[in-house]
């Protein structure tokens, strides 16, 4: 794990949507609304997993405790030479029941936030530019998944990396408005829970840089599972 110090950072943003660009594109919200008011937010110390959980790492959980594998588990099994990549097809309470195992946590949409843009409110872990080069993104030329910790450029200003692009990643936070946030939408509320970072294959058939923005927020229902949909744990101290 690596650490987070206590303290301040920027959260959120002021961007603007022009001609509601999210509808346009059949996703259920706007691009950017749902992130204002850019805001200072204070946090305690904690730590969070350097890299997203693996295929390994979930195969002990599920040996364990006897749970359920994700669906490319073949016969419990890990995919040979997969044990390296993050674990996907995992639910939010699967999620939530690994790290407590391991006796530690979900991270709060803050938490996850503050790990991956650092103190001073940058667009992605390494600065302002998207660069195609730094993560596993739609227009990477991978399509697919990637092993944990295969950009190096892309790593956060506290050394966690894949935290745009590769898996998105659950957090433990409903998707609610920020405080003095003035969009409405119909999935605040304790109806979703929120997964931020960007997977692999983008939204659908889209893959646009906005995606992987760190300040940027996403939802599901907290029982269904997605292909390109994993996690990471923190603790406190």
């Amino acid at each position: 794990m690596v650490a987070v110090p206590a303290g301040k950072f920027i959260r959120g943003s002021d961007k603007v949507d022009e001609h509601q660009q999210g509808n346009e594109l059949g996703t259920l919200k706007p691009w950017y609304l749902d992130e204002h008011p850019k805001h200072q937010h204070h946090l305690p110390l904690f730590y969070i997993d350097r890299y997203e959980v693996t295929n390994a790492e979930y195969k002990l959980f599920i040996d364990d405790t006897r749970s359920r594998p994700p669906v490319y588990f073949f016969g419990r099994g890990v995919p040979p030479g997969r044990e390296g990549y993050p674990v996907t097809d995992i639910n939010w309470y699967e999620a939530t029941r690994y790290c407590e195992w391991l006796g530690k946590r979900l991270p709060t949409e803050a938490e996850w936030e503050k790990a991956a843009r650092g103190t001073d409110g940058r667009e992605f872990p390494w600065g302002n530019d998207y660069d195609k080069k730094k993560l596993n993104a739609g227009d990477s030329g991978i399509g697919d998944v990637a092993p944990v910790g295969s950009f190096e450029g892309g790593v956060s200003p506290y050394g966690a990396h894949d935290m745009s692009g590769n898996v998105w990643e659950w957090t433990s936070d409903w998707y609610q408005p920020y405080e003095d946030g003035t969009y409405k939408s119909v999935l605040y509320g304790e109806k979703q829970k929120v997964f931020r970072g960007g997977g692999w294959g983008g939204i659908g058939h889209y893959s646009l840089p906005l995606f992987y923005r760190t300040a940027y927020r996403s939802s599901l229902v907290p029982e269904e599972a997605y292909a390109d949909l994993g996690f990471r744990c923190v603790k406190s101290p």
